[in-house]
């Protein structure tokens, strides 16, 4: 991310000719009062009551009556107040020196670059002789040198139409820059003409005033203060309110409402110029675990250290906000290219690696952050929010911490949205098949259950991976469908097994919604009783994601079917959320290590220390335990020193479309009622040797 070059003020444009119309005429005017200026006049009668004037107009211009965090950031000065004022009483020398005094001095403390401090200086120089023209020519100004000189009731047509003048000069003069701000001269005058209007004309409505009581009781002078802090103070307490609705409690970041607005503000402005906005989702990772194991002080205290250490990776100008919960946003603005935005997220996730003691624990945070660039992601704050959410939820459901936004793997987008309606008329029309993937005991290579994998027979692209369609399912309330017609075909295949006297139990995968959202309970033992198996044929995998959502309602699923008769196995373990803390009241009896795990055991240096863990863990609360992605001998012999109980994987067999399995399961498994307490596998000597 970089900053935009400085503007050429040689080239002949627009933007050239009123900067240096501006900057030659402004600075000339201030030559000509300097010249024209009688220090001994002036300061010999009113040094007093210009000395105060100066003063409160220098105040005004730097300390600027800020009510608002919106656009108007920097505030209404007030300080033309009393320019005015002294442009009525003393007249064109005195109010343009003090005018330019005080644009300088407040432009000086701002750091402006040099270019806009002379701009902006000779701008409003020049907006305030020609608002001296107009009371010069109705005879208003320079009051404090005429005998009996006074305000008249005509005279108030005339301070009305400086006033106005003053303002059409002055967004005159600053339309003529509305190149910088990628913007058209008509459009910047006519954005500035009504916004500026109130905070312009406001302070110049009181300066009739202000000249009367400088000019009649100076001694008065000094009680201006008392209204000027009450305004200041009654805007602090709007700035107050308005900043309590607009941030967030707990941790003082902004909120959606105000993230919204800036969001609205940045992409107009970006759209304007055709720069880039970035917007990121991020979710704490295990967050609920932190509330649920510590309580919700310790979960706020989290939240607190969370956006201190987001507000220090990113730049001052960025935007933190908090959405709720343990949903974070960052707004960042003048992004050049993708792995900007992608630099700035991986320095936000190192940010938060950094391990957080609480209550004496110390605890690692981890995020999954989404990303939504304007425009080629959205035009408004709703699009790139939805976007941003949708990369954030694949970011935690693959593991990668960071996604950029991808309409492939949208649900939403038109392309997914036509994957949808097709994988709906798969289901409908019977694309969908199983293929069996067998599990062996690692003791003696008994053959103890197979598990059933959904596969979708697509009529163009073949068979089509479950990876690739099971996400969108679970997204779109298909998975349903899908699971009802996996219990279905699957139980109606062990049926035709057990005939056969292959009496395998058959596993099979349902998601976290069918947990949360169908009886589940119920739909199982209507399967089983169509096919007239037991309970003891079927075993339901989950895995650890049921624990995010709603633990207890999981934990209630699985227990009712506990009671019914069928096991549960817990997939994927030791890739998940809660498990550790929730496994020994998650009615489970058996837990499968994620493939991940076993894989490293034939990694050169691999350290299969997180595998004896887990095996002795699971043995410890009483649960058997499943290696997954068996592909080596080497890992074999790990696995059963360690005392894993049961294999599967492609050393044993890959995935088997029914006939195969049924070949497969024959040739292993003795038929026959006297073998089905044991279900030994014919032969089962030479699948140990053969792996």
């Amino acid at each position: 991310m970089g900053s935009r070059a400085r503007p050429s003020l040689l080239r002949w444009s627009l933007f050239a000719v009123t900067w240096q119309v501006s900057v030659w005429l402004g600075w000339g005017l201030i030559l000509l009062a300097a010249l024209l200026l009688d220090t001994n006049a002036l300061f010999g009668d009113y040094g007093w009551q210009l000395a105060m004037i100066a003063a409160l107009a220098f105040l005004g211009e730097l300390r600027p009556v800020i009510a608002s965090d919106f656009r108007e950031a920097e505030g209404v000065p007030i300080s033309a107040t009393f320019v005015f004022a002294a442009l009525y009483l003393w007249g064109f020398a005195p109010a343009v020196i003090l005018q330019a005094l005080a644009i300088l001095l407040s432009e000086m403390v701002a750091r402006k670059d040099v270019w806009k401090l002379m701009f902006n200086v000779g701008q409003y120089v020049i907006s305030l002789v020609a608002a001296w023209v107009v009371l010069a020519w109705g005879g208003v100004t320079g009051l404090a040198f005429r005998p009996d000189a006074s305000f008249q009731p005509r005279d108030l047509a005339v301070l009305i139409v400086a006033w106005w003048v003053f303002h059409l000069v002055n967004v005159t003069l600053v339309a003529g820059l509305a190149r910088e701000n990628g913007q058209t001269w008509w459009e910047s005058f006519s954005e500035d003409w009504w916004f500026y209007a109130f905070s312009t004309l406001t302070p110049l409505a009181i300066s009739p005033f202000v000249a009367v009581m400088a000019y009649q009781v100076p001694i008065m002078l000094p009680l201006l203060l008392v209204p000027l802090f009450a305004v200041y103070r009654t805007a602090a307490m709007a700035r107050d309110s308005q900043h309590q609705a607009l941030h967030d409690a707990l941790t003082n970041l902004p909120n959606r409402v105000y993230l919204e607005s800036r969001a609205t503000q940045a992409l107009d402005e970006a759209r304007q110029q055709q720069d880039t906005v970035a917007l990121f989702l991020l979710d704490l990772d295990r967050f609920k675990e932190v509330n649920d194991t510590l309580g919700h002080p310790a979960g706020d205290a989290l939240l607190e250290v969370v956006a201190r250490r987001l507000i220090s990776a990113v730049r001052p100008i960025d935007v933190v906000a908090r959405l709720g919960g343990d949903e974070f946003a960052v707004l960042l603005t003048d992004v050049e290219q993708p792995t900007d935005a992608i630099e700035v997220a991986g320095r936000v996730r190192a940010a938060l690696a950094e391990p957080v003691r609480l209550e004496g624990v110390l605890m690692d945070v981890d995020v999954s952050i989404g990303i939504a660039l304007s425009p080629v992601h959205g035009h408004d704050f709703e699009q790139l929010m939805r976007r941003a959410d949708v990369a954030m939820y694949v970011a935690k459901g693959e593991g990668t911490g960071i996604e950029l936004y991808d309409a492939a793997r949208d649900p939403n987008s038109p392309a997914r949205l036509g994957t949808v309606s097709a994988l709906r008329e798969g289901i409908e029309q019977g694309q969908l098949e199983l293929h069996y993937q067998p599990k062996v005991s690692l003791r003696d290579g008994t053959v103890v259950g197979v598990e059933a994998l959904v596969r979708w027979q697509h009529p163009e692209r073949g068979i089509v991976p479950p990876d690739e369609f099971i996400p969108l399912a679970e997204r779109t309330g298909l998975v349903h469908q899908i699971t009802a017609h996996v219990l279905r075909e699957g139980l109606g295949q062990a049926r035709l097994w057990w005939d056969l006297g292959l009496q395998v139990p058959i596993a099979v995968n349902v998601s976290m919604r069918d947990l949360h959202e169908t009886d589940l309970a119920g739909l199982v033992v209507a399967e089983l009783d169509r096919h007239g198996l037991p309970p003891d044929a079927i075993v339901l995998e989950v895995t650890e994601s049921v624990l995010v959502l709603d633990a207890g309602r999981a934990v209630a699923t699985l227990r009712e079917l506990r009671e019914l008769g069928v096991s549960a196995s817990l997939d994927d373990f030791g890739t998940g959320y809660s498990s550790l803390l929730l496994l020994e009241q998650l009615p489970v009896d058996e837990v499968k290590i994620d493939r991940s795990f076993v894989r490293r055991l034939d990694e050169e240096g691999g350290d299969p220390a997180m595998v004896r863990s887990i095996v002795d863990f699971a043995h410890g609360l009483g649960l058997s335990v499943v290696a997954e992605g068996l592909e080596t001998s080497h890992a074999w012999r790990l696995l059963r020193e360690f005392g894993c109980d049961v294999a599967q994987g492609y050393r044993i067999s890959r995935p088997m479309p029914s006939d195969q399995a049924t070949q497969w399961l024959v040739e292993r498994v003795v038929r026959g009622p006297a073998e089905r307490a044991g279900l030994r596998a014919v032969g089962s000597a030479r699948i140990v040797a053969d792996i």
